[in-house]
């Protein structure tokens, strides 16, 4: 596939492009993700209404803590070794059914962790929606211009907020399956979702891979209207591999 010259410079600007958007995620106070009445996610996806007891964060720099939560160790994303992506069921003319996903290594987070060991929410991702790439260009073109308004919105931020199924620092070696619950930020709509995950130590570095679906209204987002996409499942996948590293 051959990208647009303007795409390709986008994605060599990174992870400079993405440090530089403007883009912050607004509420108040700094909590220990552990600290609070934990609340349990019934289901993955969007949390309606939302679980009550939630902490509130204050804004953040990009794929960085509030300046008031005090973190004991601090992670940050290894963007060459990690992955976000958007996976959508679609029925194209001449094409049949087939699995669009777009992917991404703009990425760039920070996850605090307390003197237990154990992640303090306030915890911030962010991904650079502007160099979202499929398998078809014509695709990531309309949805740059026109679904995800990329220039406009630029971002999608997740702030963690709770962290269901982890009471203990992870060992070398294992694995657990968790639940992230956090504020997922697209294009202009903030909500309260969870993420089915699974977190491992890997010697010094944090492995977490996680997913979610969501139904495109529940952001606002208009379903592409092209001749050539027949139908779309309008319940949407988000995934992301992420690999953090302890901040030197």
């Amino acid at each position: 596939m051959v990208m647009p010259r303007s795409r390709r410079a986008v994605l060599a600007a990174v992870p400079g492009a993405l440090m530089a958007a403007g883009l912050l995620v607004s509420a108040v106070g700094g909590v220990n993700a552990q600290a609070t009445a934990t609340p349990t996610a019934s289901t993955v996806g969007v949390l309606d209404p939302a679980p009550e007891g939630l902490p509130t964060c204050a804004t953040s720099e990009i794929g960085s803590l509030p300046a008031d939560v005090e973190a004991t160790s601090l992670y940050t994303i290894i963007p060459e070794e990690s992955e976000a992506r958007y996976v959508a069921e679609e029925v194209l003319a001449e094409v049949g059914a087939t699995t669009a996903i777009g992917r991404t290594q703009a990425i760039a987070g920070a996850i605090g962790f307390d003197e237990a060991g154990l992640p303090l929410a306030c915890s911030r991702i962010d991904v650079d929606m502007r160099t979202l790439v499929s398998d078809q260009a014509r695709r990531d073109n309309y949805l740059y211009n026109n679904t995800l308004e990329a220039e406009k919105f630029p971002l999608a931020t997740f702030v963690l907020l709770d962290v269901e199924g982890l009471d203990a620092p992870l060992a070398d070696g294992e694995t657990k399956d968790i639940t992230l619950i956090g504020n997922l930020t697209l294009r202009d709509t903030t909500r309260v979702v969870a993420w089915e995950a699974e977190a491992s130590q890997d010697g010094d570095n944090l492995v977490v891979n996680a997913g979610t679906n969501f139904d495109m209204q529940d952001f606002g987002i208009t379903p592409p209207s092209v001749p050539v996409v027949l139908s779309l499942d309008e319940n949407l996948r988000l995934e992301f591999d992420m690999t953090a590293a302890p901040a030197a």
